[in-house]
């Protein structure tokens, strides 16, 4: 999943942005409030960690202003234990859980876990298409019971097509979701990913729709 990290505090952001990583997502960072409106409102991503007290533009109206354009994408908020009034505003104004300063690691990446499963329409943990299990909490993957080893960006891509089962993904799109800005992207760099996924999988649960990009489409489901 590509997240928007929304920290001013560097030791803060640093900390969440390697949690993040190490979770097997990929992060798109912002230290201020115009910088974070900008990138929420015109990059592709898949939820927001967003503190509340930033400089340029609060988290709130920001908050706000995402939604009112129509950006639907889970928003988990950061704010300073005491700020009640402030979580109160952020429920409101269309977040969709929050974390009160200080917190624990675990515990974020547990909660984001979970915005992003409600988002979905899931309500167990763990996603399963045919014999595909992929659990996004011990970052697993296994096929008919039997573990599979995968490399970060393959878990990344799986994980990405299997919350979007059923949707055809344009390669443009999982290509932003796969990779930083600074990294090279090449349509080619995708088929040789999905090469090597499938040989990993070891099933046709990937189909490439010509054109259009890629699909784990809902008859998967009835895979063996």
């Amino acid at each position: 999943m590509r997240i928007l990290l929304v920290e001013d505090d560097p030791r803060i952001g640093c900390s969440v942005q390697a949690a993040l990583v190490a979770a097997g997502h990929s992060v798109l960072r912002a230290t201020d409030g115009n910088q974070a409106w900008f990138a929420g409102d015109t990059e592709a991503i898949d939820a927001a960690v967003l503190d509340l007290g930033l400089p340029g533009m609060d988290g709130l109206t920001i908050l706000r202003r995402w939604r009112a354009a129509g950006r639907a994408f889970p928003i988990l908020i950061l704010t300073a234990r005491g700020a009640w009034a402030e979580r109160v505003e952020g429920i409101d104004a269309g977040a969709d859980d929050y974390l009160p300063k200080p917190f624990e690691m675990p515990e974020l990446l547990a909660r984001l876990r979970a915005v992003i499963r409600r988002s979905a329409g899931r309500a167990v943990a763990t996603i399963a298409i045919g014999p595909v299990v992929l659990d996004p909490r011990r970052m697993e993957v296994t096929v008919s019971g039997k573990p599979v080893t995968l490399s970060p960006l393959e878990y990344r891509c799986l994980d990405y097509l299997m919350h979007h089962a059923g949707r055809v993904v344009p390669t443009v799109e999982l290509m932003e979701h796969l990779y930083d800005h600074d990294h090279d992207r090449e349509t080619n760099a995708v088929e040789a990913l999905m090469g090597r996924l499938r040989r990993r999988l070891g099933i046709g649960l990937i189909e490439t729709r010509r054109g259009f990009g890629y699909v784990i489409p809902e008859a998967a489901r009835q895979l063996p």
